[in-house]
């Protein structure tokens, strides 16, 4: 059989439209393809790489890494998914998203081993993508790369490359369909990021058994809570132990929401793991925590009303955002922009919420995974929520129509909060930064 014609495409969008049908199926579990293509293209790094895995705080977890790394004087590059309003967001050398023009040639280059192989190889989006990033990052002049897992672990692209240091975040029930329908069965994905020899941190509080075990039977330096190391924490700070090593006075992370502690202890479990080869002073961790950003995440808009962002898509995240909601104070009424996905438990994303939310604006979202507005607002209404002077439910065609409604109906004291999806949240993004409002 013979070697593919490459493409070509001199544009990023042109690129990324081919790429979401260029493989027959959207996910696609299993690493021999892109392996394949890893291995024409000679891809190794020679620098640390931590590989961040986990169901909720992903995210959260590589952008503090990222600050305090970057804040230490090292440069650091940052691999995440998905993005809110631009691809480059994927993609941040020194704090800053890759430019186009720089992730073309490596999409040229990722095109041309692919195309080279016979018989022909397809990659997903992802993998394509992510190859094309992890390719820029290991070319460029960096000390260290974090790479955020995108579904799973252990059949995820970016579990090509070893880690030098792996972290799970949470384990929950999500993406049933590729994981498993249990916490054990989806403990054991989440666990294939880990590595024989190398630090292997776990930051749930509750590991699964499944977990615990695959780390101990390849051989990891695994760091479980609550045995090899800790928090504590009052309203004005916390502290942090573990294998000897001790921090007291922490500032709380710029971050809010109500597990951010347990991704900042993961966080300094690594640093404790890898200080022979990244070490970084309490300043910088210090630093780190103080001035971390990301948008999307239990994000408050200043200003009045009260306006919340957050991209909880599953059942653990949307209760966590209750609570975080809740410990906010007192608002007469609380809108939802709500938008989510077809295959994700819906009814258990909205239960969390219901007794937070008083008008609930259900948003059709521009992908085919996407439950519309009416199926959300039956769901809605099966679960209880009725049209009255104090309540109800509407649809709408875009979180930016229903966020435009939102700012007409609200006052000053009112509070919106758009969650459910990425989708939900760019759109309001993007509708916030063509109104500039």
């Amino acid at each position: 059989m013979n070697a593919v014609t490459p493409m070509y495409f001199d544009d990023l969008d042109a690129w990324l439209s081919y790429l979401e049908s260029a493989h027959p199926v959207g996910i696609d579990m299993g690493l021999s393809r892109i392996n394949q293509v890893k291995e024409k293209l000679d891809l190794q790094f020679k620098i640390p790489v931590i590989i961040v895995g986990g169901t909720n705080g992903k995210g959260s977890t590589c952008a503090f890494l990222e600050a305090i790394f970057a804040n230490a004087g090292y440069k650091v590059a940052c691999h995440t998914s998905p993005h809110l309003s631009v691809f480059n967001e994927r993609a941040r050398i020194n704090l800053e998203n890759v430019s186009s023009e720089t992730l073309l040639k490596y999409f040229q280059l990722v095109e041309q081993a692919r195309a080279s192989i016979a018989p022909e190889v397809t990659l997903t989006y992802f993998e394509f993508t992510t190859l094309a990033i992890m390719l820029c990052f290991s070319m460029a002049p960096v000390d260290v790369v974090i790479l955020e897992v995108g579904l799973g672990g252990r059949l995820d692209a970016v579990n090509i490359i070893d880690a030098d240091c792996s972290i799970v975040t949470s384990i929950d029930i999500d993406h049933q369909q590729f994981l498993g329908n249990t916490r054990e069965e989806i403990g054991f994905e989440k666990a294939g990021i880990f590595r024989t020899g190398k630090p292997a941190i776990c930051a749930d509080p509750m590991p699964p058994k499944s977990l615990i075990e695959y780390a101990k039977s390849i051989g990891a330096d695994f760091w479980q809570p609550g045995v090899d190391f800790n928090f504590q924490g009052d309203q004005q700070q916390w502290a942090w132990n573990g294998r000897g090593k001790r921090f007291s006075g922490l500032g709380y992370p710029a971050l809010r929401g109500a597990n951010q502690l347990l991704n900042a202890s993961g966080v300094l479990a690594a640093l404790c793991a890898l200080r022979d080869k990244l070490p970084v002073s309490v300043q910088s961790i210090r630093n780190g925590f103080a001035m971390v950003e990301l948008p999307g995440r239990f994000q408050i808009i200043p200003g009045q009303p009260t306006i919340v962002l957050d991209v909880a898509h599953n059942p653990h995240a949307s209760a966590t955002l209750s609570k975080s909601l809740d410990k906010m104070g007192y608002f007469p009424y609380t809108y939802a922009i709500f938008g989510m996905m077809q295959d994700k438990d819906i009814n258990a994303v909205i239960k969390p919420m219901l007794e937070i939310v008083d008008f609930w604006y259900c948003v059709d979202l521009p992908t085919p995974r996407a439950a519309s507005a009416v199926y959300l607002s039956q769901r809605l209404r099966d679960l209880g929520v009725k049209d009255s002077d104090i309540s109800g439910v509407e649809v709408f065609n875009s979180p930016a129509t229903a966020y435009a409604k939102s700012l007409i109906q609200v006052s000053q004291n009112d509070r919106i909060v758009v969650f459910g999806s990425f989708f939900t949240v760019s759109g309001v993004l993007e509708f916030r930064k063509n109104k500039k409002h």
